[in-house]
């Protein structure tokens, strides 16, 4: 079977969709990767993997019209040529593009990786109100007849339906985010010494990058040997991006220091004693706690949607809530209080990354439900009920659920 895969970004194909796609090439099945940006490494890493590479241009950020008609045409005009007998496409633009442009050109199978419903759905200013409206409208023609939607979490499936993206009938499938790899996030001694506290993310307002240098501040007053680290590329072109002349300001005003963004986070999970993120960006199950994770770290998040799917309050963290420094300064006083939490919950993150968030438990669910596998597949994840905040999870992630139409759709439980 042909498959095509459609991206936002080169990078992302071979970092965080890479065990994907060397599983479906394990399964026989002639894989293209699609991306708007030309990067040498991903085109050297894709061939080695046997998996063509295209580039379709694409502004990632904005809403011009013109621009997204042309991408529309450009996923058309790709599709012809290629003529893929599945399309899977993640992240806005390719979801919502690639997804019309497959239901015009009347593509056999049409499958949706929605990872998050994104910035547009964070907050209900009226600046994006409008923005959510189109958005909505947008998504709904995408996957109107797509053989599936694949989201992170009950949050997300259950807004989707309310706002009318999908009906209940269609087939919408909860899987525990895109996984992680065990064998490259490893289990870390946790560092001796000062207590060091690390946010992962992208340089966005939303990402909750103001409050964790208020607290850290704060917290700095009368702790000064912790220490407080933010890792992220700067988002220049996104509408709460942080810019590098900002990154420099908070980094002479408050008592953090900013680490530039860098392709392999390894080291600095290694060496960090529990991870932040303290986001109220519309999450869909965020790649960097997961890591931290696998790598044996507590982590401190918000109570939003996607970012509380993986914590056990008081197990392998805290849930703080959103835009509130002074419930994430409390949540980091524990910490700072008590070490031995630190011991206690690292081992516990570790072993919910394991029985859960296996990278290949993940893919061989997302291959079984597009009926891509070579052999059926009969190893359903370990799944502990302890670990599923939402009482709906168990049947979503981790087992199999034999009961379709012939048209693949499957009803939603409500």
């Amino acid at each position: 079977m042909k498959i095509l895969v459609l991206s936002s970004l080169a990078y992302s194909l071979t970092n965080f969709r890479g065990a994907l796609l060397r599983e479906l090439k394990a399964n026989g099945h002639d894989v293209v990767a699609v991306a708007p940006d030309e990067n040498a490494a991903v085109e050297r890493d894709l061939a080695a993997w046997g998996i063509g590479l295209r580039i379709v241009p694409m502004a990632r950020t904005g809403t011009n019209p013109l621009k997204d008609a042309a991408l529309l045409s450009a996923y058309m005009r790709l599709m012809m040529a290629e003529k893929p007998d599945l399309v899977l496409a993640y992240t806005q633009k390719p979801i919502i593009y690639g997804g019309i442009a497959a239901r015009l050109l009347c593509v056999p199978r049409f499958f949706a990786l929605m990872s998050g419903l994104g910035y547009v759905f964070s907050e209900d200013s009226k600046a994006r109100k409008g923005l959510r409206w189109a958005v909505t409208r947008l998504y709904r023609e995408a996957v109107r007849r797509s053989r599936g939607v694949f989201v992170f979490n009950a949050d997300d499936r259950q807004e989707m339906i309310d706002l009318g993206i999908v009906t209940r009938r269609q087939n919408v499938i909860q899987v525990p985010g895109s996984g992680i790899d065990l064998e490259r996030f490893r289990l870390e001694p946790l560092p001796r010494g000062r207590l060091r506290f690390l946010l992962v993310g992208r340089l966005m307002r939303d990402k909750g990058i103001y409050e964790f240098v208020e607290a850290a501040r704060q917290l700095k007053l009368d702790n000064p040997e912790v220490e407080f680290c933010v890792l992220g590329h700067y988002e220049r072109d996104n509408p709460t991006g942080i810019d590098e002349v900002e990154c420099a300001r908070l980094a002479r005003q408050y008592p953090v220091q900013f680490i530039p963004g860098t392709s392999d986070v390894r080291p600095y999970l290694a060496s960090c004693s529990v991870f932040v993120l303290p986001s109220y960006y519309r999450e869909g199950l965020p790649r960097t706690i997961l890591e931290a994770m696998a790598t044996g770290r507590p982590v401190i998040t918000t109570d939003m949607p996607g970012c509380r799917e993986p914590i056990i309050e008081g197990e392998n963290g805290f849930l703080v809530s959103p835009r509130d420094v002074n419930s994430l300064k409390a949540a980091m006083q524990r910490f700072i209080e008590a070490p031995s939490l630190v011991t206690s919950m690292a081992a516990r993150s570790r072993d919910l990354a394991e029985k859960i968030y296996d990278v290949r438990k993940v893919n061989h669910q997302l291959l079984d439900e597009m009926d891509l596998l070579r052999e059926p597949w009969n190893e359903p994840a370990t799944i502990r009920a302890e670990a599923l905040p939402s009482s709906d999870l168990p049947q979503a992630i981790g087992q199999r659920q034999d009961a379709r139409s012939s048209a693949g759709s499957r009803a939603i439980a409500g």
